[in-house]
C-alpha cells in the first residue's frame, strides 16, 4: 500500500494538481480549454492513437504465430527466455542499435547497395518508428498469449480436428476464443505504452512522428510549461483508464452471458 501511495497515487495526484496552474502559476482551466479547442493537440491526439493501434496489431499478427510455434518447440524455457533477454537491455541502447542498423551507412543501406538497389532514407521514417517499436514491444505481447496457449487442453484441439473441423476453423472457433484473455492482456501491455512514447519518436521517427509523448517532453523539457504538460499527462492517463474499462465490460459481459446460459 506504501509503495502505491508513494510511486502510483502521489505522482498522478501531482500531475493532475499541476495541470490546473498556468505559466505565472496561477490557478486556471486554460491548459485544459488550449487542449480541446486546438487542432495541433487533437492531431497528436490522433497521432498517439493511430500509431499505437498500427504497433498494437503488428505485434499480435507477429506474436500470436510466434506463440503457437513456441508452445510446439522442445525447450520451450530457453526459448522464452531468449525472447525476454532484449528487455533487459536499456531502450536508449536499443535505439542507438538500431539508429546504426538503419542510417545511411548501416548494414541495412550496405545490404541494399550490394544487391544493386542503393541506399535508401530509412532512418527518420514512420516505417522505421513502427518497426523499432513493435521489436521492443513483441515480448509484452508474445509471454500473456503464450500462457493463455499453454494453459488449453491438447484433448480440445484433438477433439475439434476429430470432429472435422479444419486447421483454420480449430484456430478460429476453439484456439482464438480459448487465447482471449491472453491476447487481451498482451494488447493493454503493449497499446497503453506505446501512446506515449517518446524517445523512439525522436531517436528514430525524427520530426516526422510528433505524438503526445513528444509534447509532454517539450513542455517540460523546452518550455518550461509544466502545467500544460501536466493537462497532456492526465488526458494520456485518461485514456490509459479508459482502455482497460472498455476491456474489463467486454469481459464482465462475456461472464455474465456463460453465467445465464448454464442456468437454464
Amino acid at each position: 500500500m506504501l509503495w502505491i501511495i508513494l510511486f502510483v497515487i502521489a505522482p498522478v495526484a501531482l500531475i493532475i494538481y499541476q495541470s490546473f496552474f498556468n505559466l505565472d502559476h496561477q490557478f486556471t482551466l486554460g491548459n485544459y480549454a488550449t487542449y480541446f479547442t486546438s487542432g495541433t493537440y487533437l492531431r497528436m491526439t490522433l497521432n498517439s492513437f493511430w500509431y499505437a493501434l498500427i504497433i498494437t496489431v503488428a505485434t499480435v499478427l507477429i506474436s500470436y504465430p510466434a506463440a503457437l510455434f513456441l508452445n510446439q518447440l522442445k525447450h520451450k524455457d530457453l526459448w522464452l527466455l531468449l525472447i525476454i533477454l532484449p528487455t533487459w537491455i536499456n531502450l536508449l541502447l536499443k535505439a542507438y542499435a538500431f539508429i546504426g542498423i538503419f542510417g545511411q551507412n548501416g548494414s541495412v543501406n550496405q545490404f541494399l547497395g550490394f544487391i544493386g538497389i542503393g541506399p535508401k532514407q530509412i532512418l527518420f521514417t514512420d516505417f522505421s518508428f513502427i518497426f523499432v517499436a513493435t521489436y521492443i514491444e513483441i515480448p509484452f505481447m508474445i509471454l500473456p498469449i503464450y500462457n493463455a496457449i499453454a494453459e488449453i487442453d491438447p484433448a480440445l484441439l484433438n477433439a475439434s480436428r476429430d470432429l472435422g473441423a479444419t486447421n483454420w476453423q480449430t484456430l478460429t472457433r476453439v484456439l482464438l476464443p480459448l487465447t482471449r484473455k491472453g491476447v487481451v492482456a498482451g494488447v493493454q501491455a503493449v497499446f497503453i505504452p506505446s501512446l506515449s512514447l517518446f524517445m523512439l519518436t525522436r531517436l528514430i521517427g525524427g520530426n516526422r512522428v510528433i505524438t503526445l509523448g513528444t509534447a509532454i517532453e517539450e513542455h517540460f523539457l523546452t518550455t518550461m510549461n509544466w502545467g500544460m504538460g501536466s493537462t497532456i499527462g492526465v488526458i494520456l492517463i485518461v485514456m490509459m483508464f479508459l482502455s482497460m474499462a472498455l476491456t474489463a465490460e467486454r469481459r464482465h459481459k462475456r461472464k455474465g452471458i456463460g453465467t445465464g446460459a448454464k442456468e437454464k
